[in-house]
């Protein structure tokens, strides 16, 4: 039993900075493959980024380059850092975890979410 609990969401201005944090509470969980999750309500989901056991990661075309997802195992600990936001950035994060990153956000675990709002 994984559980996951989100921090870090809040209102910036476009081209601002947040750290969404994702405290992981359950055994084995470097096993996970773990990620983030935006979904709009009646929207489709979106997987932002997504870090595997292995350290391997993965981005969403629409945030290359501007987020970096990482994780802390000391700390139990999985981050977001974004970087030079827009409002179409604007969504709820929810934190996710799976057996494997192909099931990642469809089975497995996911936190309450955190919302993000970024203003133009």
């Amino acid at each position: 039993q994984v559980q996951l609990v989100e921090s870090g969401g809040g209102s910036v201005q476009a081209g601002g900075s947040l750290r969404l944090s994702c405290a992981v509470f359950g055994n084995m969980w470097n096993s996970y493959c773990m990620g983030w999750i935006r979904q709009a309500p009646g929207k489709e989901r979106e997987e932002v980024a997504a870090i595997d056991s292995d350290g391997s990661t993965r981005y969403a075309d629409s945030v290359k380059g501007r987020f970096t997802i990482s994780k802390d195992n000391a700390k139990n600990t999985l981050y977001l850092q974004m970087n030079s936001l827009k409002p179409e950035d604007t969504n709820m994060y929810y934190c996710a975890a799976a057996y494997t990153c192909a099931r990642l956000g469809v089975a497995g675990y996911w936190g309450q979410g955190t919302q993000v709002t970024v203003s133009s």
